[in-house]
């Protein structure tokens, strides 16, 4: 991990924020790229691509399966190998602190001819494989892991065979998983979910040739012979836009241009969500390039109000609950956030971390095991936020330093790297600090 992550980042009230910002590229899309411009035969140009932490796990590990990444300041250029073109590496694979890369390429090396191991950091040795585990069992994979749970998973290639897969619970990584491994499995395979979760996967699989059959939440793919190369450009990470739409809703006297921010609809229930709260987004220039739609977003200050989510929307927006949670403390009336129980299994407790650090601010909070019950409106005092390593837990009390009495400590802030660098010289290029 970066030693960038030990740094301590302090925030204080803000008075407005204005500007015209472009977001990093999106993370689900660019691990995407990355994976399947390396399976495909012939040159992927990438531009866009996300060079946070967690995509550099995922190129860095297609580079030691034998895959040749160039990256220049515009273009990034994935040398495919094929679907069968893959390398056996030398020595064990790290996906550092990134759940999609050890998740989604575990269902490409289930189908290979060669062995692997794979492993991540501490937080990443913490996090659950079972549930990828379980499912590619039944595909014939040879698969284990440490307690039956936890990394380093050893792969032994080998061929697989189709399955029908029902899902207890929708999550793109177990889907997507499932999917990569059907590219090498005999006969068809099917992932049905519970609620639908994003599905970048789907999308660029057709970008790159491949047969996808969706029927609700059912999604079929069956083994190809080969998959072609085509171009992709990576939208702006509506998830590293939250943070600037909400820190723009809660500050007085503010209004932020977002520019070019991926809008596919498995994503943005974040818009809906402030919406609901009363908040104010315009979404403009809609467009769509290799399958995925993008706009522009304005975001401007509001009188949010309470509201309760859960059901289909948590999976729309589980990465965005914990900026969500800072909105609801500056928002008339309750919010009550139900349903939300995988956040225990995130890069930390997300539900614990994110109560704690609230109360630490001052805030009235209730934690639920699956959620949280936050009053509002509340001040908030400065307070030393602890992140856990959590790149959203740093990015959301970054948030809330800007109305929050006093000065707020971020401890260990460079972890928003994992997912967006250069979020804090964005932050304090828009508030004038």
């Amino acid at each position: 991990m970066s030693e960038t992550i030990k740094m301590d980042m302090q925030i204080t009230r803000a008075t407005g924020l204005h500007g015209v910002l472009t977001m990093p590229g999106d993370k689900s899309i660019s691990h995407r790229s990355v994976m399947l411009g390396a399976l495909g035969n012939g040159i992927t140009e990438i531009t866009g691509l996300s060079f946070c932490d967690d995509v550099q796990s995922t190129a860095h590990c297609m580079e030691k399966l034998g895959v040749a990444i160039t990256t220049g300041p515009d273009i990034t250029i994935i040398n495919g190998k094929g679907l069968h073109g893959l390398r056996a590496p030398d020595g064990r694979l790290d996906a550092g602190n990134s759940g999609t890369t050890i998740r989604l390429l575990s269902g490409i090396l289930a189908g290979q001819d060669f062995d692997s191991e794979i492993n991540g950091d501490v937080s990443l040795q913490k996090r659950p494989m079972k549930r990828i585990i379980e499912p590619l069992q039944k595909m014939n994979a040879r698969i284990y892991a440490q307690k039956g749970n936890f990394t380093p998973l050893i792969i032994k290639g080998r061929p697989l065979h189709g399955f029908k897969h029902e899902l207890t619970i929708a999550s793109a990584q177990i889907k997507s998983c499932l999917l990569l491994a059907g590219l090498f499995a005999k006969g068809a395979t099917t992932v049905t979910e519970p609620a639908q979760s994003r599905d970048h996967t789907e999308r660029m699989l057709k970008h790159f040739g491949v047969n996808i059959i969706k029927e609700g939440l059912t999604v079929e793919i069956e083994s190809c012979p080969h998959m072609i190369s085509a171009p992709i450009e990576v939208p702006g990470d509506i998830s590293s836009a939250a943070f600037f739409m909400i820190a723009a809703s809660i500050v007085p006297n503010s209004e932020l241009t977002l520019l070019n921010v991926g809008t596919n609809p498995t994503r943005t229930g974040i818009i809906d969500v402030l919406n609901q709260m009363g908040g104010t987004v315009v979404i403009e220039h809609e467009r769509i390039k290799n399958e995925e739609s993008r706009s522009d977003l304005i975001a401007k200050s509001s009188a949010l109000h309470g509201i309760e989510i859960g059901g289909e929307m948590i999976p729309r927006i589980i990465d965005e609950i914990p900026i969500i949670a800072v909105a609801a403390t500056q928002a008339h009336g309750t919010t009550i956030i139900r349903g939300a129980s995988e956040l225990r299994v995130k890069e930390s407790d997300r539900i614990r971390n994110v109560v704690d650090n609230l109360r630490s601010m001052g805030a009235e909070v209730d934690e639920q095991e699956d959620g949280m019950i936050i009053h509002g409106p509340q001040q908030l005092k400065g307070a030393e936020i602890e992140t856990h390593g959590d790149h959203r837990i740093a990015m959301a009390f970054a948030i809330a330093g800007l109305v929050a009495d006093g000065t707020t400590t971020i401890r260990n802030a460079g972890c928003a790297n994992v997912s967006h660098p250069g979020f804090f010289e964005q932050l304090l290029n828009i508030s004038g600090k």
